[in-house]
């Protein structure tokens, strides 16, 4: 089984969440590995990655050693649209797919982080919705209670809705900054559009919380 992980944009924390679903299926004995669609802002390896391995307690996985986690990396800190122009590359999407899965044959489900939000171009003509859609991948969605969050969540579904994507839940995040009201009431508005909704407290990487995704992974 695959799911595909998407923020509302860029700095949802997304990374984290991943890494705490993943560590949560681990501890209930599931076979799960998390993936990178697409990476962009590094060079020759996924960070993402390597924060998903050291949150689950792991070392690397033969299949990141094989690329097979993250078959597409550019340097440039942009859409992968962008990234791969600003490299005279092209975004391999058959090699995205076939690596995807690959993953779900050898596990039972694959966790995969996409890059910034769900409209993000992977090609000219390619949104990462659209491959989500394509791909038949249910979407669990990473937001928080920032300023502006909710208009962005409630467009994200949208656009998965459109598309007839399914919603398999909404990760709400943690926010330094976010104002408790909007804090508060926020989440109260998107269960109006996903009811399955998980809360992620501040993290302390040094002594990780252990979240119930019950909810999301049913």
């Amino acid at each position: 089984m695959i799911y595909f992980i998407s923020g509302i944009d860029t700095d949802a924390g997304k990374t984290v969440a991943v890494g705490l679903m993943a560590r949560y299926l681990m501890k209930q004995g599931v076979r799960v590995i998390t993936a990178k669609l697409v990476q962009t802002g590094n060079d020759g390896f996924s960070e993402d990655l390597l924060k998903h391995r050291a949150m689950m307690g792991v070392d690397a996985f033969e299949e990141d050693t094989a690329g097979l986690t993250a078959p597409q990396i550019f340097t440039f800190p942009a859409s992968p649209q962008l990234a791969a122009k600003l490299e005279n590359r092209i975004v391999d999407v058959a090699a995205m797919r076939s690596a995807m899965r690959l993953l779900a044959t050898r596990y039972d489900i694959v966790l995969v982080e996409g890059a910034g939000g769900v409209a993000v171009p992977l090609t000219d003509e390619l949104l990462t919705i659209d491959l989500v859609a394509q791909e038949k991948w249910p979407l669990i969605l990473v937001t928080s209670g920032k300023l502006g969050s909710l208009n962005h969540t409630i467009l994200s579904l949208e656009a998965a809705s459109s598309r007839h994507v399914p919603v398999a839940g909404i990760v709400y995040n943690f926010c330094a900054s976010a104002h408790p009201i909007i804090d508060e009431d926020t989440p109260r508005q998107i269960v109006k559009w996903a009811d399955r909704l998980v809360k992620i407290p501040e993290v302390n990487f040094s002594a990780l919380p252990d979240i119930d995704f019950s909810l999301i992974f049913e």
